[in-house]
């Protein structure tokens, strides 16, 4: 059996896979904000809560976390979930657990689980992408995580937004501190934001909100959704010039949009290095386990 905990900003979400991939232990707590010693805590409490349920000893346990894990001192590193920035997360649990602890970026744990059994699982190169509070990517090339000596392998989300035109110039500041990467374009909070800007109308707060008004047929929020379509063509498309993935799976709330993955197999072309009359062979798909990928992805640690 797998073990996985997800890691994340709102909630922590612990299951236990079986060897053939199906769900024999799931539980969610509340992610506890701004405390690290709780946050491991609660790791701790969804673990023996899964162990004595299945009556099992798993021996390692898979983490997806969000940001990374600097290779040369182990410290946790551009997480928005500050608490854990500075952490030695992995030896830290590793003291608490008693056991071999193995640690991904998140978007590595979707990427990892949509590539193995999931909606890219015939795949040899998958580039996995998080849409949602934040923007990440990971890479699964031939079943295998790639993990580089920086552990920044697809962090797409703190480049500049190609093709900047010039109301799009320096663009909004990022929570890394630089201003225009393409997080501060696509997440959801960037996405409502742009609204807000554009309209002045600050009545929108969530993406589902703003989803809601384009639906029925608000010319602003279409058009800001469309704005949003067009930025991602251009940011995927520097992805598939570079890598030329054979599929990228789109996780996260935003990626669950009406019209997205349409929207974008029509506007890559224009920006694809590919002659007009070729067709763009790269799979958009979205995760077949749906917010469950990153926890499955984590077990498969």
């Amino acid at each position: 059996m797998q073990i996985g905990i997800d890691l994340g900003g709102t909630k922590v979400e612990a299951a236990v896979l079986s060897v053939d991939g199906h769900f024999l232990f799931r539980e969610r707590l509340a992610t506890p904000q701004g405390d690290y010693s709780a946050t491991l805590a609660t790791i701790a409490t969804l673990i023996q809560r899964a162990e004595s349920e299945l009556q099992i000893m798993c021996n390692s346990v898979g983490v997806g976390h969000p940001g990374s894990a600097d290779p040369g001192t182990g410290c946790i590193r551009n997480a928005n979930s500050t608490c854990l920035n500075g952490q030695r997360l992995q030896a830290d649990l590793q003291a608490l657990l008693k056991r071999p602890i193995r640690l991904a970026n998140d978007a590595d744990c979707l990427a990892l689980s949509e590539a193995t059994d999931g909606a890219a699982h015939r795949c040899s190169s998958v580039f996995g992408v998080i849409l949602g509070t934040g923007v990440g990517g990971g890479w699964v090339i031939h079943g295998q995580l790639l993990q580089g000596p920086n552990g920044l392998s697809g962090e797409w989300g703190h480049n500049p937004l190609p093709i900047a035109t010039a109301d799009e110039r320096p663009g909004p500041r990022c929570y890394c501190g630089k201003y225009g990467c393409i997080e501060a374009w696509l997440s959801g909070p960037a996405l409502v934001a742009d609204y807000q800007r554009s309209t002045g109308d600050m009545s929108p707060t969530a993406v589902p909100m703003l989803v809601s008004a384009a639906s029925q047929n608000n010319a602003a929020a279409v058009a800001c959704l469309d704005r949003h379509t067009q930025r991602l063509a251009r940011a995927l498309a520097v992805v598939i010039n570079t890598c030329d993935p054979e599929a990228i799976v789109l996780g996260g709330g935003v990626s669950q949009r009406p019209g997205l993955i349409p929207g974008l197999l029509a506007a890559l072309p224009a920006h694809v290095f590919l002659p007009p009359e070729t067709p763009l062979r790269t799979k958009i798909l979205l995760p077949a386990f749906g917010d469950s990928s990153g926890v499955r992805g984590a077990a498969r640690l």
